[in-house]
């Protein structure tokens, strides 16, 4: 019989691997990614204290509006955008990604890049 390899399992243990050396802290904390078949969420961690500073995610009503018609790609981006957009006003300008497991390529770069663009160090 053949076995299916479960591809999230394997991404949850790739992440754990990144994540023994990947650490955010109150002067540089964590951007996290998580990305779902229809959906990508991102998160500024303060893994010191145990607390998300800011969030942005697809299903924000700020950015939910302007999604209509764009492709995952970028609607990524804009997410990415909104969340440097949030973390400069709360005064954290340098950050720490963390790819959740997840390739470095498509959505996952697109929100790189575009919080990069807004003003994000990483």
């Amino acid at each position: 019989m053949i076995n299916k390899t479960d591809k999230n399992q394997e991404r949850v243990v790739r992440h754990k691997r990144v994540r023994r050396k990947v650490s955010g802290s109150s002067s540089r904390p964590r951007l996290s990614v998580y990305r779902s078949l229809s959906q990508i969420y991102a998160q500024v961690i303060d893994d010191s204290q145990g607390i998300t500073i800011t969030s942005a995610s697809t299903l924000d009503p700020e950015v939910k509006g302007a999604l209509k018609g764009k492709s995952k790609s970028e609607q990524a981006k804009l997410v990415g955008e909104t969340i440097a957009k949030r973390a400069l006003e709360k005064g954290i300008s340098e950050v720490v990604f963390d790819r959740g497991g997840y390739i470095y390529i498509g959505r996952v770069q697109a929100l790189a890049d575009g919080a990069r663009e807004a003003g994000l160090k990483f």
